[in-house]
């Protein structure tokens, strides 16, 4: 728990940096780069690679605050630590804008209302909208919900239950700690379908 607030203390720090430096000096990010993030995550109007999250629309300092950890080693995730090796600061800057301005990503999975009822009612009871806001569009470092990937909405929440690492929010696992594999399957498909996709502000 204390290495997860030190890597998060460390990459607002950095961020805090980052947020004021000149907007002029902040360059466009690379094609080839963007091209590589879009291979895997996908795109506007395109799904990621099943199991992979979709970081179109994500907020932009959740974007920033991901690629610092994952680059400095605090979220291990061995193929995008490889990619994100020796990224500037201002490549990270540029990417995150990028990502951020794109529109959300469609439903990806096939809506069952049942399901995704039971998923409403659970998200209602654990103040979901609190910090992804009602839309579930996400709002600085908390991540956009709606529209994402119902796999891996599933894996991150059973990770945060179960797991926690660097780099994880300690107040996720704690809203999650206790619910059920079926619970977590139904918020995840009500998320993934009938939450109202949003643009992050």
């Amino acid at each position: 728990m204390a290495g997860e607030r030190r890597g998060s203390a460390f990459a607002a720090l950095l961020l805090t940096s980052l947020a004021i430096a000149p907007a002029a000096a902040q360059p466009q990010p690379q094609p080839a780069t963007v091209a590589a993030c879009v291979a895997c995550h996908g795109g506007p109007g395109q799904p990621p690679l099943a199991g992979l999250p979709s970081i179109a629309a994500q907020p932009k300092v959740f974007i920033e605050n991901q690629l610092v950890l994952i680059r400095e080693g605090l979220r291990d995730i061995p193929a995008m630590t490889a990619l994100m090796r020796g990224v500037s600061d201002a490549e990270i800057v540029a990417l995150a804008q990028h990502f951020a301005a794109l529109p959300p990503p469609p439903p990806g999975a096939v809506h069952q209302a049942a399901k995704a009822g039971q998923g409403a009612e659970l998200a209602r009871k654990l103040l979901c909208g609190t910090c992804h806001l009602p839309t579930y569009a996400g709002q600085m470092q908390v991540p956009r919900l709606a529209t994402q990937q119902e796999d891996y909405l599933l894996h991150s929440m059973k990770q945060f239950r179960d797991k926690p690492g660097p780099g994880r929010d300690t107040i996720m696992a704690a809203t999650l700690r206790g619910l059920s594999d079926a619970e977590l399957g139904q918020l995840a498909h009500y998320l993934a379908t009938e939450a109202a996709p949003a643009k992050a502000p």
